[in-house]
């Protein structure tokens, strides 16, 4: 049995977890930070991230010209997540992140080196249900990996790094209670099996969600959603299994919301899985065509991303096969498809400006070859019923008719025939739309038909929805301490980040704005240790 004293616990190496280290260690803490993976991947899911943050009254936003405010971003919040008067504690931390995000997360991220690109994407503008009303989604130059690299380097060149007990490949199982209190955790390690106790005065649970189990994903499935879909790719970490939810639950403290999930539409499968399941999330591009199983438009009204992510999971799932198509050809891939994250956004991660502004101009080549070469999710074909044909081969049926393809794809080139005076399309309209802002402008076509001779070959990839993030978890209250079914907090007990919903249980609601994701990590772990000081 290997035996720890410490003042604080902090259960998992995200980027809760190392916010809140380096937040107790200034303060003279003695910290013990226990993750259950390697050390070669301290930082978790947010290091593999595209580095997104929502913030409110930024200096990017006043030079893009854009009027924000935290009551407009709190009104944004509640309609979008349809939070409730029932709601209480999401909706003390939504006021609270909108309010506090400025000073609490950006500029505590600027005064430890990290920057942001100069113009903030607006994404989540929401379609029946008022979204994002400007844009406030600031994306890290370098990415979540910047973002985690610079604080693990304060974390490593801390004056008081002595004070600092790192231990990698232990997997925490349970809580332990002494005097009415939580004392520490206990556990073993992931090689050889060790059992470890760990004792101190505070424990914070920074460990992420439930979406990593794919089988709790499916026992938790939302009823807006009908069934889960036969085929739910991976992409949260494979740790973010729920296990200290468990824990957490056992020693009395309340779950809330578990059903409520961020996943998304578009996912591929990883070509190099690194856990079963593994899959990517596209950015489906604007201009194709969102097909269902059997090659016909979705609709009445198309899908098109960037307005609202869980109506796009809700429509999908609505269909006798909870899958889908996007049809598009080269031109319109090169200008608009990209990849959720840090691994194929080399050019923001390694923080190459040229590189980037070349991919912005001249279309992402490196990418659109890495996916047509390697996804297996990705066909192209010079012509319609070529392409038709590897579609079904691909799929190993003949689900996908050709006449319904053929129809959706000379319908849509029509309209763009007739000119912008005679859009009369859901889908161009907002395509119109979007290219008013400068940020989308760039990787954006204008009105560009599927089936053209200069743009070329066509490509189909085929999507299955992907499970990502958890909106609900371990209700606490705006000190981060963990409430029992009482309503009270816990004693000794603390969590923050993914694990407590982002903050409250759930302060997302049904939808997030996006950004509150690592905002709200970083966010919730200050405060978690200003009250473990306190």
């Amino acid at each position: 049995m290997e035996s720890i004293e410490t003042d604080v616990i902090v259960v998992g190496g995200g980027l809760a977890g190392i916010v809140a280290t380096l937040e107790l260690l200034t303060a003279g803490k003695r910290v013990t930070l226990m993750d259950r993976d390697v050390e070669e991947n301290f930082g978790g899911l947010a290091k593999e991230s595209f580095g997104g943050i929502l913030v409110v009254g930024s200096r990017e936003q006043k030079r893009a010209g854009i009027t924000d405010s935290p009551a407009l971003a709190f009104s944004d919040w509640q309609a979008f997540g349809e939070l409730t008067e029932a709601d209480l504690w999401p909706r003390r931390w939504a006021e609270a992140y909108v309010n506090d995000c400025h000073d609490e997360v950006y500029l505590w991220l600027k005064k430890r080196g990290l920057s942001f690109l100069p113009i903030p994407h607006w994404v989540e503008r929401g379609q029946l249900t008022q979204g994002n009303s400007v844009p406030r989604f600031h994306i890290v130059w370098g990415t979540g990996q910047e973002l985690v690299l610079q604080l693990l380097k304060r974390l490593q060149g801390h004056p008081r790094r002595a004070a600092l007990t790192l231990k990698f490949g232990h997997r925490v199982e349970n809580l332990l209670e002494e005097d009415g209190r939580i004392s520490g955790c206990r556990g073993h390690t992931e090689a050889g099996g060790i059992p470890f106790e760990a004792r101190a005065g505070a424990t914070l649970v920074a460990a992420g969600g439930i979406n990593g189990s794919l089988t709790r994903v499916r026992a938790h499935w939302h009823a807006d959603w009908r069934t889960p879909p036969q085929v739910i790719l991976n992409g949260s970490h494979k740790y973010a299994d729920g296990q200290l939810h468990d824990a957490v639950q056992a020693a009395g403290g309340t779950l809330t919301h578990l059903d409520r999930m961020w996943n998304y539409a578009a996912g591929v499968h990883h070509w190099k899985p690194r856990k079963p399941d593994h899959g990517l999330s596209l950015v489906p591009p604007r201009g194709a065509l969102w097909l269902n199983w059997r090659g016909e438009r979705i609709g009445p009204q198309p899908l098109v991303t960037g307005f609202d992510t869980r109506d796009l999971v809700t429509r999908i799932c609505q269909q006798e096969r909870q899958y889908s198509w996007q049809l598009l050809n080269r031109r319109i891939a090169l200008k608009e498809l990209a990849v959720s994250g840090a691994e194929f956004n080399p050019s923001i991660r390694d923080k190459k400006k040229l590189a980037f502004l070349r991919d912005l101009l001249f279309g992402n080549r490196w990418l659109l070859g890495e996916l047509s070469a390697n996804c297996p999710d990705f066909v192209s074909a010079a012509t319609l019923p070529e392409l038709v044909e590897k579609m079904n081969a691909l799929q190993g049926d003949s689900a996908v008719d050709a006449a319904a393809v053929s129809a959706a794809v000379a319908s849509y080139d029509a309209l763009i025939e007739r000119g912008i005076k005679f859009h009369n399309d859901e889908q161009l309209r907002r395509i119109a739309h979007v290219r008013q802002w400068k940020g989308d402008r760039l990787r954006t076509c204008k009105f560009q038909k599927i089936i053209d001779p200069k743009a070329g070959p066509l490509i189909a990839i085929r999507e299955f929805i992907i499970s990502r993030k958890s909106l609900g978890g371990m209700q606490t209250d705006l000190n981060s301490r963990v409430l029992g079914a009482d309503g009270k907090p816990i004693a000794g007990l603390y969590a923050a980040g993914e694990a407590a919903g982002f903050g409250g249980g759930g302060m997302n609601g049904l939808r997030s704005l996006e950004g509150t994701f690592l905002g709200g990590c970083i966010y919730g772990a200050r405060r978690a240790a200003r009250a473990i000081l306190r």
